[in-house]
Order: C-alpha cells, then structure tokens, then sequence
C-alpha cells in the first residue's frame, strides 16, 4: 500500500456532523466555452453516528422532515435502508474489507423536505484513521443513479490529494455522451474539502466542475445562519441546472439519446 495512505489522515478531530461553505463552479471548455460558479453549503455526516446527528439542533433531523435534514433514501439503493451498510457492501464486493472504519457522507442536505444532489461522495476510513477507500454516487436529473467504487490504490495518494481516473458509465448531462472519462482530485474534509471533476473525451478535456469549501462547525446558530445567507439552496442547485442548459441549447450544442442506464454499481479500476 502507498506509504501515505498508511499514515493517520491527518489532526482534524471531526465531528458527526459539520458544514463545508464555498463555490461550485461548472467550466465547459469544448465545443462552446461556457462558465458558471455559485455559492453552496454541504453537510460532512459520520454515517455510524445517525441517532446522534438526529439530537444535533431542534432544526435539524435524520429521515424526518424538519427546516434541514437528511434522508438515507435520498441516497445509496433509495429503499431507506443503512447506508454505512450499503457503503460497506459496495467495498467489499471491490476487495476492501472495512472492519472498525468510518463512512462519513459529504452531501447536500433537503432544505424544507426538498433535495437534488448531483454528487455525493463517501469517505473510508479504517480502524487506524487512514482514508482507504471513495464512493463517487452520481445523480441525473432523469430520477437515475449510479456509483463509482474507488479503493484507493498505491500511488492515488499523494500530500496534493487524491487522483483517481474511471471511464464514465453513466448519462448525465444530454449534452455530453457516455462515450468520456472522469479524472477525479480530490482533497479529503479536514479544515477544508475539495471535489473536482474533469472530463475528457480522448485524453482532451471537454468540461471541469469543482467544489471547495470551508469547514463550519455544525449548530442551530450556523444552520440557521446558511438558510438565510443561501436561502433555497437545493432549488438553487435543480434550478440553475436547467437555467444553464437552456444557455447550453442557445449556444448551438446538440443533445445526446439518453441509453438505458448501467448497473446500479461499477469498481472503478475495472476498465
């Protein structure tokens, strides 16, 4: 195994639950150029910890509706079942055994009883702290989802971060094909978190989209603190989505046939 991985992630003492605040930004480089970036906020949740997230602040609940919340159905199979099961099951059928580790979930929270959460990404960590394993869980606006398995591999590691590579298997904006591949950097949650996505279609890059935010310790006070500064957020999120493919369309970009979606589940060092 790498000699980083083998080392403690790093000093950041987590909570169960906290906020990550800053910009996504979406930039198509080909064939139009096309630029966006706007202000979001995150939750970083210990998976193993829901019942002491649910007693967190009388604003916030797990899989009851509330100002802010999180449901396990809005993620892994959609049935509402443990999703550090699920996490677990999808790592050991890639060969990692996780026994004692983490899972923390890195999502957008339903404001008001409403989400839509294009990405969520899930950390692995075993029983020494050391970050071993990614779930890349990709959403589309077609009701369809899709995860992207990632134990972390000898030489993935490094003190810039993560780089992980996958051939894309799944549809998700009509404006780009199946037919491309995903060079994901990352930078796992500590003081900050970092997600960036590049595309490419041939070793060319077609489009990056990126999120970097800033840690903010969980309360009533900063819940409500984000509700007001970034009100609506997952409306903001559904609404700018289609706001900027409208944009996409005026520009002459053609649309690609949906095909019929994959597995629920691919390891990504499968080719």
């Amino acid at each position: 195994m790498n000699t980083n991985t083998n080392q403690k992630h790093h000093a950041f003492e987590f909570d169960p639950i906290s906020f990550y605040c800053g910009p996504v930004m979406h930039q198509r480089m080909r064939p139009v150029s096309h630029r966006f970036s706007y202000s979001v906020f995150s939750l970083l949740i210990d998976l193993d910890a829901l019942d002491q997230i649910d007693r967190q602040s009388p604003l916030f609940s797990v899989n009851k509706f509330n100002l802010m919340s999180v449901y396990e159905r809005d993620h892994g199979p959609r049935d509402g079942s443990s999703l550090a099961s699920h996490a677990r099951k999808l790592f050991k059928k890639a060969g990692l055994q996780l026994d004692g580790g983490r899972i923390h979930l890195l999502c957008y929270p339903r404001i008001l009883g409403y989400v839509f959460d294009p990405l969520s990404v899930y950390f692995a960590y075993d029983d020494q702290e050391r970050l071993v394993g990614l779930l890349y869980e990709v959403r589309n606006t077609f009701g369809e989802h899709h995860t992207y398995v990632a134990p972390l591999k000898p030489g993935e590691q490094t003190e810039a971060g993560i780089r992980q590579e996958s051939p894309k298997r799944f549809f998700v904006s009509p404006f780009n094909p199946v037919e491309m591949a995903y060079r994901f950097r990352i930078h796992p949650p500590d003081e900050t978190v970092g997600v960036r996505i590049l595309v490419t279609d041939q070793d060319e890059p077609v489009m990056a989209a990126s999120f970097h935010g800033s840690f903010l310790r969980f309360s009533t006070r900063s819940l409500v603190q984000l509700c007001l500064t970034i009100p609506f957020l997952t409306l903001k999120i559904i609404g700018g989505i289609h706001i900027e493919a409208l944009r996409l369309w005026m520009k002459g970009l053609r649309l690609h046939a949906r095909p019929a979606p994959p597995e629920p589940s691919s390891v990504i060092s499968e080719k």
